[in-house]
This record gives structure tokens, C-alpha cells and sequence, in this order.
């Protein structure tokens, strides 16, 4: 993790003895495996949005782990890459509840430099093997990250979609902060009440009752962020 502000913050957990397991697991599991996404690009959600700067933070559970998909954000792909059917959900509500048109394409980094901390919970994955690299400590890592986002002297919006980002409303204070919640985007539960329920003029109503910036959901169209 090269150096931003979340380093002071974070720098403990490196040090303790799960992180060298960690590491370790996911050093052979690029030997002997493909795993997304590059190793350059494991804490993009960190290097993107600062600690300073973080205002929202949407959950997801681990990598999309196909070829050229994961590029480290959360339900985000790079241009070029056909956008998930989750994200397509993800677009479809945020046309409904806003009346943004998709941008065709799936890249969420302009979310991210806004202060929309794109973090999923397991930061690597094991090429075609959904959930691969769960529970091998990534978990303690990022919960520390959702901890560290909790104390912030500034209310924060947490977005938790579906079943395994809502356990996590645990490590979150609920009094000081916001929490968006709804079944996840994906095919199999975005029907069931992930539809219709307006995440993003409910995350910018929420900033704008603590005096913040509302978050601009429209994303580029044409090329996205260079």
C-alpha cells in the first residue's frame, strides 16, 4: 500500500501477524493462479478516495473475477469492459431515481474522486472462483478500514447492498452516521427491493442535512476519466 493519508490509520494492521498470512496466501496464489485484480491495483479505493475526502462509503463483497474486470473499486470495470449485470442494475436505478442516463460504461472512478469510498471487503480473487479468497484475513483488513471511516468526526453515508454488507452495520455508529441499505443490485435480488429504493438522492439528502456537497452520480459518458 503505497503512501496516502490512510497509511498513519492502517499502518498497525500491517504489522500484525495475520497480514504476513495474508500476504502470503495471496503471493501463491499468483504463482500458481490468475487473480484479479493486478497487484497494482489491490487498494485503488484507498488511492483514489483519501481518508480526508471520504464522505460516502458503498460496500461490496469481493472482486468481479473475470478477465480484465476488477481494477479495484467496487462494482466498477474500465471502459471497454462490458458492464456487469449488477452495475447495469446499479445504472437502471440510478436512471429511476435521479434520471441519469447510463454512461456505457462501467467505470466508477469519477464516484470515487468525489469522496465515494468504493471498498470491497475481500480486495483479491482467484480467477472464475467467486469468493475465493474469503476468509483468509482480508476481512480484518477492511473492517478496520470501515472502522477508521466510522471515526471520522464528520457524519458519513454507508451504502450497504444485500445480506453480507448489512452484518457490517455492527462496526458502524448508527447515531452519528447515515446507513443506506437495500437488497443487493445483482439479477438475483434487485427485485426484491433493491428497485426503487433510491439510494442516491437518499446518500445526497443525507449530505446535504449535514451542511456536505452532494455527491454528482452522472458519470462521463464518452471515454470516463482519463
Amino acid at each position: 500500500m503505497s503512501s496516502t493519508d490512510w497509511n498513519p490509520l492502517l499502518r498497525e494492521e500491517l504489522t500484525k501477524p495475520y497480514w504476513g498470512d495474508l500476504m502470503e496466501f495471496v503471493h501463491g496464489e499468483r504463482v500458481a493462479n490468475e487473480v484479479y485484480p493486478p497487484h497494482e491495483e489491490v487498494f485503488a479505493a484507498l488511492h483514489l478516495t483519501p481518508y480526508a475526502d471520504t464522505r460516502v462509503l458503498i460496500l461490496g463483497q469481493d472482486p468481479y473475477h473475470g478477465p480484465g474486470q476488477a481494477h479495484g473499486l467496487c462494482f466498477s470495470v474500465r471502459p471497454g469492459v462490458r458492464v456487469p449485470p449488477s452495475l447495469v442494475n446499479i445504472f437502471t436505478e440510478l436512471q429511476a431515481d435521479l434520471g441519469l442516463s447510463p454512461p456505457g460504461h462501467g467505470n466508477l472512478e469519477q464516484w470515487a474522486r468525489q469522496g465515494v469510498l468504493l471498498l470491497n471487503a475481500v480486495l483479491t480473487v482467484r480467477a472464475h472462483e467467486a469468493g475465493s479468497h474469503r476468509g483468509k484475513g482480508w476481512e480484518t483488513f477492511t473492517d478496520e478500514v470501515i472502522r477508521a471511516v466510522g471515526a471520522k468526526p464528520t457524519p458519513v453515508v454507508f451504502v450497504l447492498w444485500g445480506g453480507y454488507a448489512r452484518k457490517k452495520k455492527s462496526l458502524i455508529d448508527s447515531d452519528r452516521h447515515v446507513i443506506v441499505e437495500s437488497p443487493h443490485p445483482s439479477p438475483l435480488s434487485a427485485h426484491n427491493g433493491f428497485f426503487g429504493s433510491r439510494p442516491f438522492s437518499r446518500v445526497n439528502a443525507a449530505l446535504e442535512a449535514t451542511g456536505q456537497t452532494p455527491i454528482d452520480w452522472q458519470i462521463d459518458p464518452l471515454l470516463g476519466p482519463g
